[in-house]
């Protein structure tokens, strides 16, 4: 892509000069899994595309299967072609990206192969600049995650103390380093190089619920520093879910009437439509609730609610998030009976195909109890919130793909309407899309032509496609960069994960107190169980059709 083209696109504004960072090595560990290559290179890629990368930038494979370097390379050629949003590959763009590429064969467990690792990314800090920035990638299943922590920390790759002193290689005269490639490196005695950083970015799920996620974070920051992790979640680097802060906060008709006088209820929605996907094994130990709510939802949750922070340091967005997670009360077992619906999917239809059960999967145990929708109702119990239910949903098989937060503002009164025509005044809606179709929408109601007074309800429309001119980058692209940066505000801090794993965990505590022999059944392509319906209802409310 042309230079010109890139600082033309109002969508790349910001990521070139202060968004530029210092040169560095991602250092991916898993990185022949399917989100490394449908995500990860891609991104990359596109940034290298973009010109926010510095000279010198490199990305290490780390994984068990034996590749070279040049084999290396054309796999992830191969995955850019296939999963990238500028494809095919460009050529010029290419030779040099390409010159970064590296792959270092180990298994996880192998504390030998982490000190190899370590031998040549200090090599790489000399050949290639990099003056010590390291950012580890953990794209590995969540069960090598401790041990991979834990070596880090043992072959001394974490520098938790000082952040910036790359230690000596720890072996006199020729190491090998990529047994595969023949690739080796002279370790000089004493070399040591200072002033670099090193972070890692963890995936979710991070935790299977409270407990367990706590003794993650201790044993990640017996090695590393707070400032130093980064937990990702990928919703948040969607343009959506950032632009609701400048929405709410940067237009002065918005923000006064947002809060429990004019707002009657909050709906958000993150369906699917496709099932487990050949991921029975690890859907079956999750669910949608710690699969999507846990994480996903609780994020938009906090966003929609948060106060205004001081500023959007990364910090202060974050305390204002945590914030609204504390208030929202952790549900007894009787409010977990009232106020959630677990249910799985059963054959159906989609886009024509008929399509199996839950139960049916490969994989799956016939009598599982594992849940694919989750429907609850939360309150966010502060002077903003008080009185107004936040309904949420999530579910696999779902009538669409649609990931959406809707604001329902009350009804005014009728009375001016009694002796028309008009039955009923339906509310204003404001409706953020996140996915797909990035935009916003206000709902309104608006007099139909003719001679008589008839209501009908219109949309204003914002699309980041036709407004901008372009597609907005990928999530990932803003959150890789983000780190590189050393921006933490679009990632999740210790104490809020843990705060979102409290209210998660105070249901499933709620459901194991009372066990189902079967949850109830949801016909694929439909929006979900009976049982969902009548959570609004007793309200007087419906879900938001979409």
């Amino acid at each position: 892509m042309a230079e010109s083209a890139v600082l033309s696109n109002p969508l790349r504004a910001g990521m070139r000069g202060e968004r530029t960072p210092q040169p560095c090595a991602v250092v991916i560990f898993g990185a022949t899994g399917d989100l490394t290559k449908r995500k990860l290179l891609p991104a990359l890629y596109n940034l290298a595309l973009e010109n926010p990368l510095p000279a010198g930038f490199s990305v290490v494979a780390v994984a068990r299967r034996p590749f070279t370097n040049e084999q290396w390379r054309e796999y992830v050629k191969d995955a850019i072609n296939e999963f990238s949003r500028n494809r095919p590959v460009n050529p010029a763009v290419w030779e040099t990206f390409s010159q970064g590429l590296f792959y270092h064969q180990t298994e996880f467990h192998d504390l030998a192969g982490y000190e190899s690792l370590g031998q040549f990314l200090h090599r790489l800090d000399h050949e290639r600049g990099i003056n010590g920035n390291h950012l580890f990638y953990l794209a590995t299943s969540p069960e090598y995650y401790p041990d991979i922590i834990q070596r880090l920390g043992q072959a001394k790759l974490a520098h938790k103390e000082g952040q910036g002193h790359l230690l000596a290689a720890t072996h006199r005269g020729r190491n090998h380093v990529n047994h595969h490639d023949g690739n080796t490196g002279d370790a000089q005695d004493g070399d040591e190089m200072t002033g670099g950083w090193t972070r890692i970015v963890i995936e979710k799920p991070f935790g299977h619920d409270l407990e367990s996620a706590k003794e993650l974070n201790r044993k990640l920051l017996r090695v590393f520093a707070e400032d130093q992790v980064y937990r990702i979640d990928h919703y948040l680097g969607k343009e959506t879910v950032q632009n609701i802060l400048v929405f709410r906060f940067s237009n002065g008709i918005f923000e006064p009437i947002w809060n429990r006088r004019y707002i009657d209820n909050v709906q958000i929605t993150v369906a699917e439509q496709v099932g487990v996907e050949g991921r029975a094994g690890y859907y079956e130990s999750s669910g949608a609730l710690r699969d999507i709510v846990q994480n996903h939802m609780l994020q938009l949750l906090s966003l929609t609610a948060m106060e205004p922070p001081v500023g959007f340091e990364a910090n202060a967005v974050r305390d204002e998030k945590v914030k609204v997670l504390h208030a929202i009360p952790t549900l007894d077992l009787v409010q977990v009976s009232k106020n959630t619906v677990r249910a799985q999917y059963g054959q159906g239809w989609i886009n024509g195909h008929l399509v199996p059960g839950y139960s049916e999967e490969p994989g799956v145990a016939p009598n599982s109890t594992t849940d694919t929708y989750v429907a609850m109702k939360l309150e966010v119990d502060n002077w903003r919130w008080a009185g107004v239910p936040f309904y949420l949903r999530t579910g696999k098989r779902m009538a669409k793909r649609v990931t959406e937060i809707d604001i329902e503002f009350k009804r005014p009164p009728f009375m001016l309407f009694k002796n028309t025509n008009v039955t009923e005044l339906q509310p204003n809606v404001l409706s953020l899309r996140i996915q797909p179709d990035e935009g916003i929408s206000l709902r309104f109601g608006a007099k139909v032509p003719g001679g008589t007074m008839r209501i009908r309800g219109v949309n204003m429309e914002f699309l980041y496609g036709s407004a901008f001119a372009g597609e907005p980058p990928e999530a990932y692209e803003r959150l890789l960069l983000d780190c590189m940066l050393g921006d933490s505000t679009l990632f999740t801090r210790r104490d809020e994960t843990e705060a979102a794993w409290g209210i998660c965990t105070s249901i499933l505590e709620g459901w194991a107190d009372r066990p189902v022999s079967h949850l109830p059944i949801y016909e694929a392509g439909s929006w979900g169980p009976k049982e969902a319906d009548a959570l609004l209802e007793r309200g007087g409310r419906d879900w938001r059709r979409l």
